[in-house]
């Protein structure tokens, strides 16, 4: 999907700080179908991590928990405007529970497939907002197959097919660069199972490229749990497709994805930016997540995936990188 965003500057500055700032750039023709919660614009802080300072977006702090609700609100609008009254989606949780959330707030019935073995706190987040939920035996790629016979009958508010997503999610690059004085950083670290924030990040960074708000694109470090790595495996052999592995369980149910189904767009995305991928155990997102727990961030693991891979960046990086990585969901939102 293409989209000719502009990007008035003195504009955006003097607008209400939501990720709606950034209205020209975002797919939704009329603003009274505009779904909203006055999301995004979240803090970009310092943190210091192995002896280095570096930025992290706070994407926890969404009205459900999650990054997922930038592509939900742009998603769910979309929906509105084109008069949609039921949408169905699968997701391994946090994507269930912004589209649900954005549903119920635009009184668009809604049905979530998530595999059984999702978070129960999450499965309980998704209810609460009255969506109907399915609970399907098997994998999370077991649970996208079984959504396809409803998916012929409603919309389809796909996080990872839609491409309206990923103009939702976008919006991650326009407020870094904004915060940063409208320039871009020189890495951003960001965790990556079907690459809907990835992907989102990696299409903003170019569009402001075009409109020459940025100079060069970020280098993107993209990271995957050791036990669930396709994209990490793929990226070591120098393919353009995602490798069948064998998986096996992993906290990180957030990025826990097989079969990314778009894996070559997610490769060809971190090689054109100079990038690279990297993976980490089980016991690495535990330490992460209770070192982070430590100075009062509260992460799901999925995001504390993230921070691992960040320390293992900062360990061979320029000791100049203006380097920005992200807290995606909330500890609040697993068991």
């Amino acid at each position: 999907m293409e989209y000719d965003s502009s990007f008035p500057v003195e504009e955006i500055e003097k607008r209400t700080p939501t990720m709606w700032r950034y209205r020209e750039a975002l797919p939704i023709e009329h603003d009274r179908f505009i779904i909203s919660m006055s999301e995004g614009f979240t803090p970009l802080i310092e943190e210091e991590i192995c002896r280095r300072k570096v930025l992290i977006k706070q994407d926890y702090l969404f009205p459900t928990g999650s990054y997922k609700d930038r592509g939900a609100s742009v998603l769910v609008s979309y929906a509105k405007e084109h008069s949609i009254e039921s949408v169905v989606e699968d997701s391994s949780g946090n994507a269930g529970c912004s589209i649900s959330a954005y549903s119920a707030r635009a009184g668009i019935s809604c049905e979530i497939f998530v595999p059984e073995g999702t978070s129960a706190r999450k499965l309980d987040q998704i209810s609460a907002y009255g969506a109907r939920l399915r609970l399907v035996r098997g994998s999370r790629e077991d649970t996208a197959r079984s959504i396809l016979g409803s998916a012929y009958e409603s919309f389809y508010a796909s996080h990872t097919y839609n491409p309206v997503f990923l103009h939702g999610t976008k919006t991650f690059s326009f407020e870094i660069c904004e915060q940063l004085g409208w320039k871009g950083p020189d890495t951003i670290v960001l965790p990556v199972g079907n690459g809907t924030l990835l992907l989102g990040a990696s299409i903003g960074f170019h569009e402001m490229k075009s409109a020459r708000i940025i100079d060069n694109i970020p280098k993107i470090i993209a990271v995957q749990s050791e036990n669930c790595s396709p994209l990490v495996q793929a990226f070591n052999r120098r393919l353009e497709q995602p490798v069948d592995v064998e998986t096996k369980s992993t906290v990180a149910e957030g990025i826990a994805i097989e079969r990314p189904v778009r894996g070559s767009q997610i490769l060809r995305a971190v090689r054109d930016s100079g990038g690279l991928f990297l993976s980490v155990s089980e016991m690495e997102i535990i330490e992460a997540r209770n070192e982070m727990s430590r100075r009062g961030h509260f992460l799901e693991p999925t995001a504390a995936a993230t921070i691992s891979g960040l320390k293992k960046y900062i360990a061979f990086s320029d000791p100049g990188e203006c380097i920005i990585s992200v807290f995606t969901g909330h500890g609040l939102k697993t068991g």
